[in-house]
């Protein structure tokens, strides 16, 4: 699998970090990832993981943007 660039800007985020920016539960999370709704992680170590912080704000940008699409149906 080839590498993909990432911006020197670049944030990983830890579990409880994502679990308190978009209010979800561990197990949502994890759920939502089984279920390809949710931005996979990206392994840090053996027994950590992160994610990119850019990937969870486009998530909650998302879900606002459905939100307001129900709106205004």
């Amino acid at each position: 699998m080839p590498m993909q660039p990432v911006p020197p800007t670049a944030q990983l985020l830890r579990l409880p970090a994502v679990i308190e920016r978009t209010g979800l539960s561990r197990s949502s999370i994890y759920r939502a990832i089984a279920a390809g709704t949710f931005p996979k992680s990206v392994p840090l170590g053996e027994h950590a993981i992160g994610f990119l912080a850019a990937d969870i704000d486009c998530w909650i940008a998302a879900r606002v943007a459905l939100r307001d699409a129900k709106v205004a149906a």
